[in-house]
């Protein structure tokens, strides 16, 4: 009875705000253009409070991404019922902004918890994933599948398919891993190591596939600059950032030492990063990732901790010695990843909008055709094999384990087929075929992957 109790409360709480959504686009429907920027409020509002209903997904063990896009279809969807509502937030601009500026959030999140450091102690094994998992998949998508199954497209559009294909999202592959307590194998430490430099692969074939669409033009040379100009750019940024960013941090730690100049010179650093890939063709989120690499917490050492840490750690001193040691390990841990934590609200309030307003430009009546079904069903085949065969240059491991590890696009599939579509370059009917894509890719994995995990006899030898 217990079990029962606990759910109907979050089902009324879900039912509730459901219909708060509803009152509130009765609202947006009464409202005058006068009151625009209000509208825009309240869709915000609405959108937001979806995003967190739509986390109820991961009691299915999925991720609150793949519910925070299912949710931006349905949402982005019900014109189709003769609703149309919801029709003025999805070409709302102040929205559209805020989306485009979780992305680079996101980005900048992910380039904070990247570790250089790790990238170099990952070996060959992980090297040649990488590798393999990104090449693969784009000649599949460009030159194979692209062509044959979605035959009259342009050029452009091919290669934004085949860079889509090449992304992987190892945050829900990593879940996976952290449930199972399999973190600490050979084959997880291969797949986390391989999802970094696929990351870096990936956002330099971004940048060059977004750079050919621009220019219209595909000649070698070409490629080869745009391709050295972002691995530059990743190389400059990492070199004089990481010089740049001490004597940063120390200048304005002259002026205050609390967390609200801290997290004015992160978000500073991320937009900047952003502005400087813009402004040599690069796409911004390329820049945002850089930022992320370059930061550490040690460029902020000249600065305040925050006062519950400093209280805690006056309270500690005068416990026992066992207690104190204990108290002593996680405020370390918590300082490794201080700047991740600071960002956190940030991220929590833009980047669901990403993802629900993502899946809102989804049209599914595209879906009504056959050939569309059958076009998705076989470029997710092409997805997952193309990472598979990646996961056997894994070297004397479980190649399956670490294939279907590469295979979820998730967030950074996403990301791609955006980009493509703000460009004009992908359709309407490709663009939906990518989310299938992504969503069928990030269904399946978890399912199969702990399938895989626990038939091999392992779990009971991995260190707790």
């Amino acid at each position: 009875m217990k079990p029962a109790r606990r759910k109907m409360p979050i089902l009324k709480l879900a039912i509730f705000l459901s219909l708060i959504s509803l009152l509130g686009t009765d609202a947006w429907a009464m409202s005058s253009e006068a009151n625009s920027i209000a509208n825009t409020f309240l869709w915000l509002a609405i959108l937001l409070l979806l995003a967190k209903i739509s986390s109820l997904i991961e009691r299915l063990g999925q991720t609150a991404v793949l519910g925070e896009l299912l949710m931006g279809v349905l949402l982005g969807n019900v014109y189709l019922m003769g609703i149309d509502l919801v029709e003025p937030a999805k070409s709302d601009q102040v929205i559209a902004f805020l989306a485009e500026l979780g992305v680079v959030i996101l980005l900048f999140q992910i380039g904070l918890n990247t570790n250089i450091s790790s990238m170099r102690k990952v070996g060959i094994p992980a090297m040649l994933v990488a590798c393999i998992g990104v090449v693969l998949p784009f000649a599949l998508g460009t030159y194979l599948v692209g062509p044959w199954l979605l035959p009259g497209l342009s050029h452009n559009a091919y290669l934004f398919l085949g860079a889509t294909l090449t992304a992987t999202s190892v945050g829900i592959t990593a879940r996976v891993f952290s449930d199972l307590n399999y973190l600490k194998s050979r084959e997880a430490q291969i797949v986390l190591g391989a999802a970094v430099i696929d990351d870096v692969l990936g956002l330099i074939i971004l940048a060059v596939v977004s750079a050919v669409a621009k220019v219209g033009s595909v000649e070698t040379i070409e490629i080869v600059w745009i391709t050295l100009k972002s691995v530059l750019f990743l190389i400059g940024a990492l070199v004089i950032g990481n010089r740049v960013a001490p004597v940063i941090s120390r200048w304005f730690s002259k002026v205050h030492t609390g967390g609200g100049m801290k997290f004015s010179i992160l978000i500073s650093f991320c937009l900047v990063f952003a502005w400087l890939a813009q402004l040599i063709g690069l796409a911004p989120i390329v820049g945002a990732f850089a930022a992320g690499l370059v930061l550490d917490q040690v460029h902020f050492r000249d600065f305040a901790e925050p006062e519950l840490i400093a209280d805690i750690r006056r309270i500690a001193g005068s416990s026992d010695p066992e207690t104190a040691q204990r108290v002593r390990q996680t405020i370390a841990q918590y300082e490794k990843h201080s700047l991740e934590v600071l960002l956190e609200p940030v991220g929590h309030f833009f980047i669901p909008l990403f993802f629900i307003y993502t899946g809102m430009q989804v049209k599914l009546e595209v879906f009504f055709s056959t050939t569309t079904i059958i076009t998705a069903l076989a470029i997710s085949v092409a997805a997952v094999v193309g990472k598979l065969l990646a996961g056997l240059a894994a070297g004397n491991t479980d190649k399956w384990i670490v294939g279907w590890g590469m295979v979820p696009r998730g967030e950074v599939g996403l990301i791609f087929a955006m980009t493509g579509k703000s460009m004009g370059v992908v359709s309407d009917q490709v663009f939906s075929v990518i989310i299938a894509v992504v969503i069928l890719t990030t269904l399946i994995t978890p399912p199969v992957l702990t399938a895989l995990i626990r038939r091999s006899g392992k779990l009971d030898n991995i260190g707790q």
